[in-house]
């Protein structure tokens, strides 16, 4: 950066003499000289808000980054300069661009999250930005960056995620609205997912998928159990009569669990047979809250770490007080992981200190499943902004929209968006097949990339989208398979069929 220092806000050097992350007062791209190459990621990797949070980026940019930057790395053209991968002092963009360069740098060069952050930060570099959440209204909770860089770091350890085999395309075409808008947070654990509706259609250009819809994906990938905490909008028995247990702990839009709902929860991921699929009205604030609470019981993990890790894989998840009230359950969630691991399974902790047998707590909790039930038929309605007088009249009745809860809203602003792909960083192209396995990809499957010609999906652009739901279906096949001069071609070859969902396009902001 010898001819560049008069724009240089502030350096870290992530591999000696190879590789740094710097912050320039500029958004003009640095002139590259023949010792360094300049690179950014600031209008190709971006975040898709709901309102004013920002980030960080999701599981398939992270990957996508990893995947050039060991391109640049590995370049014979490059082998000799000093890559720098630069950002500017927009705060948002600069948080978003140092996970992803500390990210890589954990996951590839093994380093742990202290000693990776430690650079980054420096003695007179500004702070970086905290995320926040999905809310509309102020934020109330900071989740910082090396919340989000231990959260990687023990994903790893746990097993959550392999970019080795990480499907990426699988990834971004799932967690897509006319697709199902689902996401794995656990591989083989738990599945998050928009609420399914009576029946599958679009409703104001939303697509709303009813129950059999997912069906046969769950079953492909051993979904066992179906746990709803939403109103009923669906009749149960239409999972149950395809096989599967469903469970119902329903508790308010935008509010927090019971301990009751909590600790059955638990007990429902504990003995599942399976997978767990879970879902709200988004599958964002409460799902993401009870999954948090298995994860910091079983794995550790702090509830930021939590809150990050959901975040990386779905964004969104975890809205308002929900990441408040997690911190408050963290030590409670520790300790009874503690004992759960202590007693290999023969004991569990319920109601503080107290150790019952396995037994003794199924039947306490279903005792408490049955009371819930119970309230559940007189609560199916009630959201934080119920307005309804003692009567049952509603003060508001006038308002336009005041039916609209949380998940609503967020579920519109998911739908309204198109994922366009920068070319420079890979526009997706759909895997070969239908063999799905949580986002994973075939060791012999290539890396592809697509010509700089194109630029969209090739969901849009290559395939007749029809308008009426049915099914979810598997990513079709790719119509421009490039492959990678140092992998080998995938084998799979297996039938597909092309999305039948109708695609929408993103709005700026929803009333």
């Amino acid at each position: 950066m010898e001819d560049n220092n008069d724009i240089v806000v502030c350096a870290a050097e992530i591999i000696k003499d190879r590789l740094n992350f710097a912050t320039l007062r500029t958004s003009a791209k640095p002139k590259s000289t023949p010792n360094t190459h300049y690179f950014s990621i600031d209008q190709e990797l971006v975040y898709e808000n709901f309102y004013a949070d920002f980030g960080p980026l999701n599981l398939a940019m992270l990957y996508r980054y990893c995947t050039r930057l060991n391109k640049k790395l590995k370049s014979f053209n490059l082998g000799k300069k000093k890559i720098v991968h630069y950002t500017t002092m927009d705060s948002k963009k600069r948080v978003n661009a140092a996970f992803l360069v500390a990210s890589y740098a954990i996951i590839y060069l093994k380093k742990t999250p202290t000693e990776v952050y430690r650079p980054l930060i420096g003695d007179t570099h500004p702070p970086f930005l905290p995320f926040r959440d999905a809310s509309f209204g102020p934020c109330s909770y900071n989740l910082n960056l090396l919340d989000c860089l231990n959260a990687v770091y023990k994903a790893i350890q746990n097993n959550f995620f392999n970019f080795d085999v990480f499907d990426v395309d699988e990834y971004e075409y799932y967690e897509q609205v006319e697709n199902g808008d689902l996401n794995w947070i656990i591989p083989n654990k738990f599945l998050a997912f928009c609420g399914p509706h009576p029946k599958s259609k679009i409703e104001n250009g939303y697509p709303l998928h009813a129950p059999e819809a997912y069906i046969p994906y769950f079953k492909k990938h051993n979904v066992s159990t179906i746990v709803r905490l939403n109103e009923k909008l669906y009749d149960a028995q239409r999972f149950i009569n395809a096989g599967f247990s469903h469970k119902d702990l329903f508790f308010v839009d935008g509010s927090t669990p019971s301990d009751a709902i909590m600790r059955q929860f638990l007990e429902i991921a504990e003995t599942a047979k399976g997978a767990i699929a879970v879902h709200c009205k988004a599958g964002l604030g409460r799902t993401g809250t009870l999954i948090a609470c298995y994860i910091m019981k079983h794995y550790r993990f702090t509830a930021a770490e939590s809150i990050a890790w959901i975040r990386v894989t779905r964004p969104g998840s975890v809205i308002g007080y929900q990441q408040h009230w997690l911190e408050e359950k963290q030590a409670y969630l520790w300790l009874q992981g503690d004992v759960c691991r202590s007693q290999v399974g023969t004991k569990t902790v319920i109601n503080n200190n107290s150790v019952v047998t396995r037994g003794q707590t199924s039947t306490l909790l279903r005792d408490t499943s049955s009371r819930v039930s119970r309230i559940l038929n007189k609560v199916d309605s009630i959201r934080l902004d119920d307005t309804r007088t003692a009567n049952g009249s509603d003060t508001n009745a006038n308002v336009e929209d005041c039916n609209i809860s949380q998940g609503d809203r967020l579920n519109q602003i998911k739908a309204m968006r198109k994922h366009p792909r920068s070319a420079t960083s890979g526009s997706p192209t759909i895997p070969d097949g239908t063999k799905e396995v949580l986002h994973m990809r075939t060791k012999t499957q290539p890396f592809r990339s697509s010509s700089s010609s194109h630029t969209t999906s090739p969901l849009k652009s290559k395939f007749k989208i029809q308008t009426t739901p049915a099914i979810i279906r598997p990513p079709p096949k790719s119509v421009n398979d490039m492959t990678s001069p140092s992998v080998s071609k995938s084998t799979r070859t297996t039938d597909v069929t092309p999305s039948i969902f109708k695609r929408t396009t993103r709005a700026s902001m929803l009333r």
